[in-house]
């Protein structure tokens, strides 16, 4: 586990790799929620 946090986090290119998948995942899980919200019946 220490080799893997040092990996990801011990170096500048590590850093910025997890930022890219953090932010990945977040835009992706906005992109589900609004596809849920705008796709809800309207009264």
């Amino acid at each position: 586990m220490a080799f893997w946090l040092d990996l990801m986090f011990g170096n500048a290119i590590g850093f910025l790799s997890m930022m890219v998948i953090f932010c990945t995942f977040g835009i992706m899980s906005y992109l589900m929620w609004m596809f849920v919200v705008k796709s809800a019946p309207t009264k």
